[in-house]
């Protein structure tokens, strides 16, 4: 491998905020980035050192991107892996895996993963018609799931009695027993090609139920310690099975009866990362970096109460984003803003997300409702 710093061009698949993020650090390493993305005005396009608009869904778009790069990373799933897979035969470097990308882009896949590992996971059955949902032996309410492309709670259906099935997708999907959970819990792991792993410190999280998106997360978690050891735990056993190089967000559930069960997996950094930025000794950007650079992965301890908002447009708003009372939470000590660089604003799009650090944290959880009820993105 090249330097890493200097000589080494780096890819990225997905110009998106992870990507613009994930530049962000790769300055400090002095790592020339390269971005592929369909929309000609994505978060990316004016940090990285060229961005090429076209197709990640599309062979010889992505092929021909990832030939002009040493090493290629993603910041969205939905890429095409077989490309990917050529790439990977004429040593270009991919990472995460490409066969990694391809298992976690099939849901149904992702659940067989667990099984056969022994990983925790909810009961769930893969049907591929309307006849197998309403032969199902799972109690109602349940859960339906997309096989392939839902993300940011896109492609999730809770069908409650029989009266639901009629709106129930028809196309390949999964269903899972309906887990009446306690705390939705997440864990960051990294791994390096050495096989150096490392967890950052297990975060809850509060959804938006609307969206069904991340709307707060915060860290250090007060759940007892028997939980963070297990859930931790659990996602380094993942990333040694998987023999990942790269980031992964490992999402749970923690149950009423104080079970963790694995909900999903993202080969990449993640909204359940963002306040690593400002809460600990090393991002989870700089750790995905130093992962697939295979250097030594970075010290995640937590620095204090770290407390993530998501920035989402309000309902009933759609065109250019105007942020309302910005000036005010910047008044306040400890808010950290950062802003995807989106012109556009429609009801429930990720515009940005702000990080609250507060040595105390019932200050810290103070400030965090106050920028939630002040900041508000119209247009």
């Amino acid at each position: 491998m090249k330097a890493f710093y200097g000589d080494l061009r780096l890819g990225i698949l997905g110009g998106g905020q992870l990507g613009r993020m994930l530049i962000q650090q790769s300055i400090n390493y002095n790592v020339t980035v390269k971005v592929l993305d369909p929309d000609r005005e994505a978060p990316c396009r004016r940090l990285c050192s060229e961005f090429v608009v076209g197709s990640l869904s599309d062979y010889e778009t992505v092929y021909n991107f990832g030939k002009k790069v040493d090493l290629l990373t993603i910041e969205i799933e939905k890429v095409n892996v077989d490309a990917l897979e050529q790439l990977e035969r004429e040593g270009v470097m991919v990472y995460p895996q490409s066969r990694i990308i391809r298992l976690i882009q099939d849901k149904g896949l992702q659940k067989q993963f667990f099984k056969e590992n022994e990983i925790p996971t909810a009961e769930f059955h893969i049907i591929s018609s309307a006849e197998q949902l309403r032969e199902s032996s799972i109690p109602f309410p349940y859960i339906q799931k997309l096989r392939r492309d839902g993300y940011d709670g896109k492609g999730v259906y809770k069908v409650i009695d029989e009266s639901y099935l009629a709106k129930a997708f028809t196309e390949p999907s999964l269903i899972e027993r309906w887990i009446d959970f306690e705390k939705e819990i997440a864990v960051i792991v990294a791994r390096n090609e050495n096989g150096e792993v490392k967890t950052f410190p297990m975060v809850e999280m509060e959804f938006n139920p609307e969206a069904n998106l991340v709307e707060f997360l915060i860290q250090p978690s007060t759940l007892p310690f028997e939980i963070h050891q297990e859930a931790e735990n659990i996602a380094k056993k993942i990333a040694d099975t998987l023999k990942i190089v790269g980031i992964l967000a490992v999402e749970m559930f923690l149950t009423k009866d104080g079970k963790v069960l694995v909900n999903e997996l993202a080969p990449r950094p993640h909204n359940s990362g963002h306040q690593s930025i400002e809460g600990n000794v090393v991002s989870q950007f700089e750790q995905h970096l130093r992962a697939i650079f295979n250097q030594p992965l970075g010290d995640t301890t937590c620095l204090s109460n770290a407390i993530m908002v998501n920035v989402l447009g309000e309902a009933g708003h759609e065109g250019p984003a105007v942020y309302e009372g910005i000036e005010k939470i910047l008044k306040c000590e400890g808010v950290y803003v950062h802003l995807y660089g989106k012109a556009l604003t429609k009801p429930f799009r990720k515009m940005g997300h702000v990080t609250i650090v507060d040595a105390d944290r019932e200050k810290a959880i103070e400030k965090a409702q106050y920028v939630q009820k002040t900041l508000r993105v119209i247009s």
